[in-house]
């Protein structure tokens, strides 16, 4: 398959505002993304078989009431729940952002220890801080996870905002998660140690996790937004990066994208 014939579902509606820039994401790394509203796959008007890729995008579903990414989920695992699981079945991608993530945890999409699909087993709580973070920060990949958007993605950095973020699981969980490699980025300081304090860990996710990954490596969740960090200057520090001389050809987040895409075009 040709990058122009991987086709990218990006859901909208209900208080999702980031569908802009992830369509924009998709356009540049030569993929052909689709705006879809979740009432016209809900009444059949369009169904995920026609996609490749998946994206649950970032912003405030449904007002995050019930906690962000839950009335989503809900509405999602009612309606969609058998044209999903074909969907994964079928060995496609899906993405989850910010509110994505959470929405993803809420379907139990991602981890789905032992093939346990549609069964939560972690959680984005209400980050320490007890306020709404607008920040940047640094993400190291594990080169050992299966994940396919990661992957030699090595430090990057990106923008990030959300007040639900908090990675949480219990013990027993994070140990596998950890023993399988699932933690597929974590935040980190600009020194690449695990960040374990605010602010470089804005949230006070356990293990530093900004996100994580199924046991097949094609559903993936991360709290920070890739889509919102495609060009140079979308970074605030670009005007210094410049006059060092180490302005990139584009922003760490088109490397997400690119590795989903690539992956598709090569398996389908």
């Amino acid at each position: 398959m040709q990058k122009k014939d991987v086709k990218v579902l990006v859901i909208t509606g209900f208080g999702l505002n980031c569908e802009r820039e992830t369509a924009a994401a998709a356009r540049l790394v030569g993929a052909t993304p689709e705006l879809v509203h979740l009432n016209d796959l809900i009444a059949g008007q369009r169904r995920l078989e026609e996609f490749h890729l998946l994206v649950f995008i970032g912003g405030f579903a449904f007002g995050d009431h019930l906690g962000s990414g839950t009335v989503f989920a809900n509405r999602v695992l009612f309606h969609l729940r058998d044209q999903l699981e074909r969907f994964i079945a079928d060995g496609k991608l899906v993405l989850g952002i910010c509110n994505g993530f959470q929405t993803l945890t809420r379907l139990g999409l991602v981890p789905a220890l032992n093939g346990a699909y549609f069964q939560q087993q972690v959680a984005l709580a209400h980050n320490d801080s007890g306020v709404f973070r607008d920040d940047w920060c640094y993400l190291e990949n594990n080169p050992a996870s299966p994940c396919v958007f990661t992957r030699n993605l090595g430090r990057v950095r990106l923008p990030l905002r959300h007040g639900e973020g908090k990675f949480v699981a219990a013990p027993e969980t994070l140990a596998e998660l950890e023993s399988k490699n699932l933690v597929a980025v974590r935040y980190v300081n600009a020194d690449g140690t695990p960040a374990t304090t605010f602010p470089a860990n804005p949230n006070g996710s356990l293990h530093s996790i900004a996100g994580i990954c199924d046991e097949s490596g094609r559903i993936f969740g991360l709290m920070p937004h890739p889509e919102a960090f495609l060009s140079p200057y979308n970074s605030p520090s670009w005007t210094r990066d410049q006059q060092q001389g180490e302005l990139p050809e584009e922003g760490d987040g088109v490397r997400f994208f690119r590795n989903g895409v690539d992956y598709l075009a090569e398996h389908f």
